[in-house]
């Protein structure tokens, strides 16, 4: 398992009110993955992540067969051909046309996914469409810890009885990961990138240890599963 990056020294922690707030850090950060859409997924091609990530896209669909499945914040779609390629119908949702359209670009299964542009921490677009699975992708590491619980309820009021719920995300590796800058009083973590035309961006990246995110998950979660890769991490669960 990746190493926390809270566990080896404290972080300078900053008042997220000292840089606009909360909305200004989300707003800020989904700036910057606009301007990165178009070279997302080198992240995905760094040679000491290879393993697990074919370990994982093989894993992936199997867990979601025959499912009909809301993916939350798509962005450029790498995951989505690989969750997908046995569902019954996979709806692949973000709030950037720009990294959608990337994923549009992917060798999709046919007459399966569709995509639409949601909130994910609203999904108001999508009526009162209800599923019986969810995905979500390198999302949770985004989300402020202070908007979580909300998040985790308004995706579950999606999801019907017996839904299959599946997150994976970016475990901690010092060796691989960008380093971490400094805490909020919210334990969000920050770190800062720099994109190819140069400016650089502060952006929230959690790292949940195994028991955060399992109590993070609410009283419908039943038989939490997490599995440890080591660039990654697996959390499935099914909802009662």
């Amino acid at each position: 398992m990746g190493a926390s990056p809270l566990a080896a020294a404290p972080l300078p922690v900053i008042d997220p009110s000292g840089i606009g707030g909360t909305a200004a850090v989300e707003d800020a950060m989904a700036s910057y993955y606009v301007k990165r859409a178009s070279y997302y997924e080198r992240v995905y091609h760094k040679p000491e992540r290879q393993t697990d990530l074919r370990a994982m896209e093989a894993w992936l669909g199997p867990r979601l067969a025959g499912r009909r499945v809301l993916e939350v914040a798509c962005g450029t779609g790498w995951w989505t051909p690989h969750g997908a390629r046995q569902a019954r119908r996979w709806l692949a949702t973000d709030l950037n046309p720009e990294t959608m359209a990337v994923a549009r670009t992917k060798p999709l299964p046919a007459g399966v996914v569709e995509f639409r542009p949601a909130d994910a921490y609203t999904l108001a677009e999508l009526g009162d469409e209800t599923f019986d699975a969810a995905f979500a992708g390198c999302w949770w590491s985004h989300v402020p810890l202070q908007r979580l619980s909300a998040w985790l309820g308004t995706l579950h009021a999606r999801l019907e009885p017996g839904a299959r719920v599946v997150m994976l995300d970016n475990s901690f590796v010092q060796t691989s990961s960008t380093p971490i800058t400094h805490a909020d009083a919210q334990g969000n973590t920050y770190q800062m990138r720099t994109l190819d035309d140069g400016s650089t961006h502060e952006v929230l990246k959690n790292f949940p240890t195994p028991e955060q995110a399992i109590a993070a998950l609410g009283p419908r979660a039943r038989d939490p599963q997490w599995i440890d890769f080591h660039h990654y991490w697996v959390l499935e669960y099914q909802l009662s």
